[in-house]
C-alpha cells in the first residue's frame, strides 16, 4: 500500500491560488483572506475577517485568516460589523498586516 503525503501549508494556498484563477472566482472568497477597501485616511473597510483582537481610539487590532491587520491613527471608530465585514472611520495614520502564520 502506498503511504499518503501530506500537502504542505504552502503547497495547499498554491494549490487554491491556482483553483481561483483557473475557476475566475475571486482570490478572496476562494482563499478567505482579507480584502481591505482605504477611501482617503477617513474611512476603510475590512472584509474576511475572524474577530476583533483590540479597540481603543488610536488602535484597531482585527484577527484574520493569516494573521492581524493594525489600524492606527486619531479618533478611530468602528461604525459598524457584521460577521464577515467591518467599516473603521476617523484619521487613519498606518495600516499594517502581521502575518503569524510565516515560518521563520
Amino acid at each position: 500500500m502506498k503511504a499518503k503525503r501530506q500537502v504542505s501549508s504552502r503547497e495547499a494556498h498554491s494549490l487554491k491560488n491556482r483553483l481561483s484563477e483557473l475557476s475566475e472566482l475571486p482570490k478572496d472568497v476562494v482563499l478567505g483572506i482579507p480584502m481591505l477597501t482605504m477611501i482617503g485616511q477617513m474611512e476603510l473597510n475590512i472584509e474576511n475577517y475572524r474577530g476583533i483582537i483590540e479597540y481603543t481610539d488610536s488602535l484597531i487590532r482585527v484577527h484574520t485568516k493569516d494573521g492581524q491587520i493594525r489600524v492606527s491613527g486619531r479618533e478611530l471608530k468602528v461604525e459598524y460589523y457584521t460577521n464577515d465585514e467591518m467599516k473603521v472611520t476617523g484619521h487613519i495614520v498606518s495600516i499594517e498586516y502581521v502575518n503569524l502564520t510565516a515560518s521563520s
